[in-house]
C-alpha cells in the first residue's frame, strides 16, 4: 500500500468559499477515483501546515490513475492557486528500494505532459516532498 499525503497552507486573502471549494474537490477525489481505497481531508495539527489530505493507493498503477484522474486535475486547477506552502509525502509498506524513485518518476511524467500544471506548481511559494522538487528542477 502507498499512502500519499499532502500538507498545505493557504495564501492570505483566500475566501472561505474558495477554500471550501478546494477542500470539497479534494474530498471528491477520494470518492470518485476508483484507485483510492480510503482517504481523509481536514485540518493539519501539530505542524506548520493548516490543511492536509491522505489517500490510500494499492500500487503504482493506482497511483498513476489517481494522479491523472479528472477529479484530481480539477483540484489542481481549483486548489493550487490558493496555496502558499505545499508538501507532498508518501508512506509505504512496499519493500521495493526503488519505490521512491518510481513515485518521483510518475510525478515528473505528469509534469512533462501538462504545462498548465507545471506552471501552477512552479507558482507555489514553497513546494517540497515526494514529488520532484519542482518542475523547474529547483
Amino acid at each position: 500500500m502507498i499512502y500519499h499525503g499532502n500538507r498545505f497552507t493557504i495564501k492570505p486573502g483566500v475566501t472561505t468559499e474558495q477554500l471550501d471549494e478546494a477542500l470539497e474537490s479534494l474530498r471528491n477525489q477520494g470518492r470518485s477515483i476508483p484507485a483510492v481505497k480510503s482517504f481523509v481531508v481536514g485540518r493539519d495539527f501539530g505542524g506548520e501546515y493548516e490543511w492536509g489530505a491522505i489517500f490510500e493507493l494499492e500500487d503504482l498503477d493506482g497511483y498513476w490513475e489517481y494522479l491523472t484522474h479528472p477529479s484530481h486535475m480539477n483540484t489542481d486547477r481549483v486548489g493550487l492557486p490558493l496555496v502558499d506552502k505545499f508538501m507532498s509525502f508518501d508512506i509505504s509498506d512496499d519493500d521495493d528500494p526503488e519505490l521512491g524513485a518510481k513515485i518521483t518518476a510518475l510525478h515528473q511524467r505528469r509534469y512533462d505532459s501538462d504545462a498548465e500544471l507545471t506552471k501552477l506548481v512552479s507558482d507555489l511559494g514553497e513546494y517540497t516532498g515526494s514529488a520532484p522538487p519542482g518542475p523547474h528542477g529547483d
